[in-house]
């Protein structure tokens, strides 16, 4: 789990999580995305020995400017470490902090030792994501 907090209303940091063009810049651009519960839609990343990079995701709840979760599910059964099978969540969560937005972002499902590789690489790499998330909400 990550949050950050950032100097801007719930619905300026919401856009950003939500708007397909925006995402592309502090993520990756997803293929199909909608904030519609059922819609599906995929990322598309390194691929790593069978797997061919393919993250595939499903929004499963959406509360506006309050609350978002994904499904994300990928890899391959042959690989270990990068690439290992995946089907886990992804949850945002949107809360006023003073005159700002407070955004906690959970990644769950993952399973030790099976996951470790993931678990550390995508714990480094949310934070990272949240930074540049920060960078695109504050150009608006």
């Amino acid at each position: 789990m990550v949050e950050e907090v950032y100097p801007h209303p719930p619905e300026t940091v919401w856009r950003a999580l939500t708007d397909p063009a925006l995402m592309g810049r502090w993520m990756m651009a997803p293929a199909g995305f909608a904030p519609v519960v059922g819609q599906e839609f995929t990322f598309a990343t390194k691929p790593a020995g069978t797997w061919d990079g393919t993250i595939a995701c499903r929004v499963v709840e959406i509360a506006p400017a309050a609350r978002m979760v994904w499904t994300w599910k990928g890899g391959d059964a042959a690989n270990q470490g990068y690439g290992a099978v995946l089907d886990s969540t992804v949850t945002f969560t949107l809360s006023p902090d003073g005159t700002g937005t407070r955004l906690r972002l959970e990644h769950a499902g993952f399973t030790l030792p099976e996951h470790a590789f993931a678990l550390e690489a995508m714990g480094k790499g949310w934070g990272q994501i949240l930074s540049r998330l920060a960078e695109v909400v504050a150009a608006g």
